[in-house]
């Protein structure tokens, strides 16, 4: 899922708002601190990936490394 601008925080707040949850439900049903939940929607940095996929996950969704084109350098 791509929210309009592609960005983390509003994606999750689409999906959060979509699902028909408040920032505190989505906390406890993560298992994450209401904090986090508040942090991302607001578009904070530095964050703990699990922590996010956490939160990803109620939506079957999760962060995850993709390459930018087909071909992979190796190091």
């Amino acid at each position: 899922m791509s929210s309009k601008s592609g960005d983390l925080s509003s994606t999750v707040k689409h999906l959060r708002k979509k699902a028909g949850i408040t920032q505190q439900q989505l906390a406890e049903y993560s298992g994450v601190g209401l904090a986090l939940v508040r942090k991302i929607e607001q578009g904070g940095t530095t964050m703990r990936v699990d922590k996010v996929n956490r939160i990803l996950a109620l939506f079957n969704y999760e962060l995850a490394a993709v390459p930018f084109s087909d071909e992979v350098s190796e190091a």
